[in-house]
């Protein structure tokens, strides 16, 4: 039986890929990302799977600095126009669900931001904004089928659970931005008080 490694060990084993997504991360890239929330009138956000919770939350906090957010497959979330922007998390960029999403709303003259691993994927090949964060990916045959097959099927073998950091760096690159947005637009953190839930 192969020695166990503690959860201690695991988490600063993460952390220590987060730091060197961190290192990795361009500052181009980021910086046009940011250009295109601020400058967008509405922002709709997608993922799929573990992608689609970290959508989820970016959506929150996007809702809590007072722009208008939404999450792509909710009932209440609003027809999209020329001009809003489409946020999707998508670690391979090649997600079928989303990559077909993705493509709707160009074609309606929406603008597309992908947070992904890969830039040359089926979603970053259309988009007008990609931030790549580096991550340990599995090799698969067919990277369109990560969400529909693999998550399913649970057929992952690195490290982190499901074969891949993507999410958990996802995370914490989204609750920076919101940060940065927060310094760039001197929003205080009682403002964001003031819109959070208060009939849970």
């Amino acid at each position: 039986m192969s020695e166990c490694k503690t959860v201690q060990d695991m988490i600063r084993l993460m952390a220590s890929k987060i730091e060197d997504m961190a290192d990795s991360l361009s500052d181009e890239q980021v910086q046009k990302f940011i250009d295109e929330i601020l400058n967008a009138e509405r922002i709709y956000v997608m993922g799929a799977g573990r992608s689609g919770l970290v959508a989820k939350a970016f959506a929150m906090r996007l809702m809590h600095l007072g722009l208008r957010s939404y999450v792509i497959g909710e009932t209440i979330t609003p027809a999209m126009k020329e001009g809003d922007i489409v946020v999707a998390f998508s670690g391979s960029g090649e997600t079928k669900t989303i990559a077909e999403l993705c493509e709707t709303a160009k074609s309606i003259g929406g603008r597309i931001c992908l947070v992904s691993s890969k830039t040359d994927s089926r979603i970053g090949r259309i988009a007008n904004c990609v931030v790549v964060i580096e991550s340990h990916r599995d090799k698969v045959k067919d990277e369109s089928e990560e969400y529909e097959i693999r998550q399913m099927m649970g057929e992952h073998k690195s490290f982190a659970p499901l074969g891949t950091l993507f999410e958990t760096a996802s995370m914490v690159f989204s609750d920076s931005i919101i940060s940065a947005i927060m310094e760039i637009t001197e929003c205080e953190e009682c403002d964001l008080k003031g819109r959070h839930a208060n009939i849970e």
